[in-house]
Order: structure tokens, then sequence, then C-alpha cells
């Protein structure tokens, strides 16, 4: 996930932008929690961080202050939801390559379907948020199984629960996930089974590539 955006997205594709953030966030809480049993290593860690403009070090400049915009109401069992799905998928594939397939999750409409359509806002999609955390080349996201889906699909079924408002909400739903093998080739800079052949990039990292090379 981290490194698919931070290497095969554009610069400044709001995409890496986020994760970096996400990144630098992580590394102040983790350097301030443990400061006050491992001073030295805590100061230096801090001094070496490159985007900080403050010299005053990890003691002087307070306790943890995350900020309070990052407990979106929601993303959590959105998260922990798509990752049940996520363990399906790897486990009907039994260590194969995940990223030669497109992983099929179907949902009946309701919070559940409603939660992974904020991961996923397009039916099917190869750099949407799920699709990253499904670790696939592809992920399409229904509300009912497909009318091709062959009789003897291997159709892995699971339940989620999922608890909002401190209990308020509480709303358990069913999931069905199918893994069905990609045609198409990989791509030489993502890795994504989705390119037309095996010598060209597929269409996003040729929009990235292109990208690039206008602003240069």
């Amino acid at each position: 996930l981290l490194s698919c955006r931070l290497y095969c997205e554009e610069a400044k594709d709001p995409k890496r932008r986020s994760c970096q953030t996400v990144l630098a966030e992580a590394l102040d809480i983790v350097v301030r929690s443990f400061a006050p049993i491992l001073p030295h290593l805590a100061e230096e860690v801090f001094q070496y961080i490159p985007y900080k403009k403050d010299s005053e070090g990890v003691f002087r400049t307070g306790w943890i202050n995350a900020s309070s915009a990052w407990k979106k109401p929601g993303i959590e069992e959105a998260i922990e939801g798509a990752c049940a799905m996520r363990d399906s998928f790897l486990g009907s594939i039994s260590g194969k390559n995940a990223l030669e397939y497109e992983v099929i999750i179907v949902i009946e409409p309701g919070l559940l379907f409603e939660l992974m359509e904020a991961l996923q806002a397009e039916e099917t999609s190869s750099v949407s948020q799920l699709n990253e955390i499904m670790m696939a080349s592809q992920t399409t996201l229904l509300s009912e199984l497909p009318k091709e889906t062959p009789s003897d699909a291997n159709i892995i079924k699971g339940t989620f629960l999922i608890n909002l408002e401190g209990g308020d909400i509480c709303e358990q739903s069913s999931y069905k996930v199918i893994a069905r093998p990609l045609a198409k080739a990989k791509c030489p800079r993502c890795r994504r089974y989705t390119a037309e052949s095996s010598s060209t990039p597929c269409p996003r990292c040729l929009q990235v590539l292109a990208a690039g090379k206008g602003s240069t």
C-alpha cells in the first residue's frame, strides 16, 4: 500500500501526499512516546526529521498532541471491514500472488456497502483505497453477484460486525468474495496486471509519466 502510493503516484498527487502526512504524524507520535525511556535516541531522531522547523528538541515541544481530525467517524470500521475481506481473498488464493487477481466483493445494500463505497466510489478500480487494501490488481464492488459468475466459482462468504457511535449503531453484514485471475499483462512500472503488454506501462502509469514530463 505504502510503496505503491509513494513510488508509483505523481510527486504531488493527493494520494502520495496524504501517505507522507500519515507517515510524518506516525513518526512524531512514536518518537514522543518513547522519549521518556529512550531520551537520547528520541532526541537524535527528532533532530534529523527534515521537515521540522523548530530546533528546541523533543522535550521542549510538548507531549503527544494528535489532531481530532484523524478520528473520522466510520473510517476505522471501514478499514477493519476491508481487512476482513482481504483476509478472505488471500485465504482463497492460498499463497499465490495477489496481484495476478481481480477481487470481486459482493455486499447487499446497507451500512457495510456504504463504508466500502467510501473507499472506492467506482464499481471497478485498480487505484482506489479499497484495492490498495485488498492488495490485488483490480477490485470490483457490487451489490449482487454478477450474472456471468460460473456455477463452480469459489465464493468465500463472511460476516462483519459494524459498531458505531459507541454501540448506538450496530449492524452485522454479510459479504461474498470471489478471486478471478486477470488476463492482462504485468505493468513493468507498478507490477500490477493491468497493462496491455509486458513492455508497456499500464494506463495509470502512462498518465503519471506523462504528467511528470510535462512538469519538467
